[in-house]
């Protein structure tokens, strides 16, 4: 990965802004949606943005910046960011962010407009939903594989929770009290192709989902890194016996 995604909460916080036009107000609407406090200097700040369009200028306060501990984000110089800004798809308080590392801002919005289309106006709602639902949701799974496994089930395409169609105000709840945890699965794929992007949509989702892989030693580390980053990986062939959620056996056609 080019960096690790992370969700900072500026709520109050002072965030460095320097420069003007056009580049720095967008960066200070941005800025100003995550309720940052946006300042010309403050001494307990910890971010930046550089929006200087002098060399010399930008290259000086950028310096200056860094030497206090403070971390940068240089607008059109990603060799100098220490942190670069997503394009961002806002269903509050769902974000989801596209991000390049500053090498293509126009790739990242424009995967951002597709995104955008697809995610239903009110998912916010649906995540709003659940937070409001979390002790009905422990009490009904009390167990924390279970849980995530019963949640995994109902956001599936077509079923009860789907992201990607809209819900009114009681789809948790009904869907709470009909949920029953997960039956054990086992599934096997053989692979046509090293390449990830030959993977099925039904391929795909089934990664996604995976509680765990059992996988030859050829599989190519780009397929395995489609699964979750908690999934437990198994070299080999025979399947763990008895085990709980949904095991992923994949193995590359000959």
């Amino acid at each position: 990965m080019i960096g690790l995604p992370v969700l900072l909460r500026l709520a109050g916080r002072p965030v460095i802004l320097k420069g003007t036009g056009a580049a720095a107000d967008a960066k200070r609407r941005l800025l100003e949606r995550a309720d940052a406090e946006v300042v010309e200097d403050h001494p307990d700040a910890r971010l930046a943005v550089v929006a200087i369009a002098d060399e010399g200028e930008a290259h000086a306060t950028i310096a200056a910046l860094r030497a206090r501990g403070v971390l940068v984000n240089a607008v059109d110089r990603p060799a100098l960011c220490d942190f670069t800004l997503p394009a961002i798809v806002d269903r509050d308080p769902l974000l989801v962010a596209v991000a390049t590392g500053g090498v293509s801002a126009g790739l990242a919005a424009a995967v951002r407009q597709r995104i955008e289309t697809a995610l239903p106006a009110g998912l916010g709602r649906l995540a709003e939903q659940l937070h409001a639902a979390r002790a009905a949701l422990r009490t009904r799974f009390p167990d924390g594989d279970a849980r995530r496994r019963a949640l995994g089930q109902a956001f599936a395409a077509g079923s009860a929770l789907d992201p990607l169609a809209a819900h009114d105000d009681g789809a948790v709840a009904r869907w709470l009290d009909a949920a029953d945890a997960p039956a054990a699965e086992q599934v096997r794929i053989a692979l046509r192709s090293p390449d990830p992007d030959d993977l099925t949509l039904r391929e795909a989702r089934w990664l996604a989902r995976a509680d765990r892989l059992v996988h030859a030693s050829d599989i190519p580390p780009a397929i395995l890194d489609r699964a979750r980053a908690d999934a437990e990986r198994i070299v080999g062939d025979t399947p763990p016996a008895d085990a709980p959620g949904i095991t992923l056996v994949l193995e590359m056609l000959r």
